[in-house]
């Protein structure tokens, strides 16, 4: 089976990634972390297990983490509370984005990164 029909494989838990909104490859994407020309040799993810980056996404559309459990002194609780408000908006937003992409049937290189 090709690498595209069976999905990513997520490089910490090992399961596949089976939905965008749950790709923290392509919400890096949105985040202007990462390059399209190089997005098929990124190592995949799920967003909830990258608990330094799915810290940040407040919604009601995504489970809060307990990230002291996770993360520890790394949680955003000890962090700078300037630092972590410009981090939720952004992840957030980027977030938001994906779910929005998700729904459009547009691909992802076609999709406004703005």
């Amino acid at each position: 089976m090709a690498k595209c029909d069976k999905g990513y494989l997520c490089k910490v838990c090992g399961n596949a990634v089976e939905e965008i909104t749950d790709s923290d490859l392509y919400l890096r994407y949105l985040l202007h972390e990462i390059e399209a020309e190089v997005l098929h040799l990124e190592p995949e993810c799920h967003i909830r297990c990258n608990p330094e980056r799915a810290q940040y996404i407040v919604d009601p559309g995504f489970d809060p983490l307990n990230s002291e459990k996770s993360l520890g002194p790394f949680a955003k609780k000890f962090l700078d509370v300037s630092y972590v408000a410009e981090e939720e908006t952004r992840i957030t937003k980027a977030w938001l984005k994906l779910r929005k992409l998700a729904d459009s049937g547009i691909a992802i290189l076609d999709y406004p990164q703005s």
